[in-house]
């Protein structure tokens, strides 16, 4: 392909903010942990349609079976984590607040594999779709949106770029740098495959410069492997949050921008989290479906910050006896990362497919700030990655002006929380744009609901 098309440097973006890196346990070596008692399963564990689990109390499951799934396009397959017997399906509470209903299996700590796991046989798109879809993979990135549907690209899309996206700009987290250090070969296998079955020539892996370890690893298989027409380059990427947004990577990397209600095939791009792209090079080599998934345990609270892999369905309070417990009571603890992490109401909830981390927090760092009265300083539209005003947008919602709102672009709000940490008033800015969000849908449904009853 040749040097000319790969950027030199990263294109500059707008707004964005310098958070603390806190990388804590970059250098931690990846711990297994051993099969808990029990696991729950949710049946909504992706963006999408929720699936129908597909066996019942009573029954015996092996680690990689099918427990669950849905005829729904947008959804994928759950398999059992463990070996075990199907306790009970019952009701779940899951971080958002919602109740869903749940597999709940008592492992027999043998984590025996079932037995009908073999590789899937790939030749064509077709069979890599068919394939994801059976492996129960979403975005392990945060998303968890379904990567059979991401990789299912319309016919009238001309994407010529993959980015793999190995930003990591959350502090604290450092899953997918431990991804990088211990399975560097499998993620350049996965890039390998995936650009050739889709037929695509440039593949950009985009990284911040604060991990050079994972840079060189990176760089040096890139420059020194089967890549005889020099397809695959390391972009490094400042550190600055939210580089790893899906638009914000995409401009940094190629300097195109995804049109607003747009997705990343509008602009020639498919982005690929590093995780995953390296569980689909160990999925179409084994056929082991998604079992299970590394978390980075850490916050002022925790023991022993580590990264661990887990079964997914492991309950929270079960990770963190096994990092050593807490120093101290948690007084938050996090689904995810500080900035755009799920805030839990405590450690008895169950770990999903999508998780990356856990943070617990200790009475300092849990303290809230008081918001006082804005200062029109304008931080927060210079912070925006998105070019918003999430004052105006702010002070549209508590006026519930809708209007306002879509004038202003408020579903074009990726809630990355940059204007709220760089407010010095400390408002509630993203926290108020997400509740106006849901007031246009509540507003969509109500007028969905009167034109049906015309």
């Amino acid at each position: 392909m040749g040097e000319s098309n790969f950027p030199k440097r990263a294109y500059k973006t707008h707004g964005g903010v310098k958070v603390p890196h806190n990388k804590n346990t970059k250098n931690a070596q990846s711990i297994v942990m051993p099969a808990p008692k029990m696991v729950a399963l949710p049946m909504s564990q992706h963006i999408g349609a929720p699936c129908t689990p597909v066996v019942k109390a009573g029954d015996r499951v092996d680690v990689g079976q099918v427990i669950a799934k849905s005829d729904a396009f947008v959804s994928a397959p759950i398999h059992s984590s463990v070996s075990g017997i199907v306790k009970k399906i019952d009701k779940i509470t899951m971080p958002n607040g919602m109740r869903v209903d749940a597999v709940f299996i008592e492992s027999d700590g043998e984590m025996r594999v079932y037995e009908d796991i073999k590789p899937p046989k790939v030749e064509n798109l077709s069979d890599l779709i068919s394939a994801v879809r059976e492996s129960g993979l979403v975005g392990l990135g945060g998303a968890g949106f379904p990567s059979s549907v991401k990789l299912n690209i319309p016919s009238d899309k001309n994407v010529d770029t993959m980015i793999i996206n190995v930003a990591e700009c959350e502090p604290y987290i450092t899953s997918d740098h431990r991804e990088v250090i211990e399975n560097s070969w499998d993620i350049m296998s996965g890039i390998y495959s995936i650009k050739d079955i889709l037929g695509i020539h440039r593949v950009i892996i985009g990284i911040e410069n604060n991990k050079p370890d994972a840079i060189k690893i990176l760089s040096d298989i890139a420059e020194n492997s089967v890549d005889k027409d020099d397809e695959v380059k390391v972009l490094p990427l400042k550190a600055s949050y939210p580089h790893g947004a899906e638009k914000i990577l995409i401009k940094a990397c190629t300097g195109r921008e995804v049109p607003v209600g747009g997705l990343p095939s509008d602009a020639g791009v498919l982005v690929m989290n590093v995780t995953t792209i390296s569980f689909l090079s160990r999925y179409l080599k084994t056929g082991m479906p998604l079992v299970s998934r590394r978390l980075t345990i850490d916050g002022s609270a925790v023991k022993n910050p580590c990264n661990v892999i887990v079964p997914i369905g492991t309950q929270i309070k079960d990770i963190i006896e096994f990092c050593g417990g807490y120093k101290e009571d948690p007084k938050k603890i996090l689904m995810g990362g500080p900035m755009m992490g799920t805030a839990l109401c405590d450690d008895s909830l169950y770990v999903l497919k999508q998780n990356n981390a856990i943070l617990a927090f200790g009475e300092k760092e849990a303290r809230l700030s008081q918001p006082s009265a804005c200062i029109r300083c304008g931080r927060c539209v210079k912070a925006c990655p998105m070019k918003l005003m999430p004052e105006e947008l702010s002070n549209a919602v508590d006026r519930k002006d809708t209007a306002a709102m879509k004038k202003y672009n408020i579903l074009n709000c990726m809630e990355c929380g940059c204007c709220s940490f760089s407010c010095p008033a400390k408002r509630k800015l993203v926290q108020n744009i997400r509740l106006g969000k849901q007031i246009l849908n509540d507003e969509k449904k109500a007028q969905m609901s009167k034109g049906g009853k015309a």
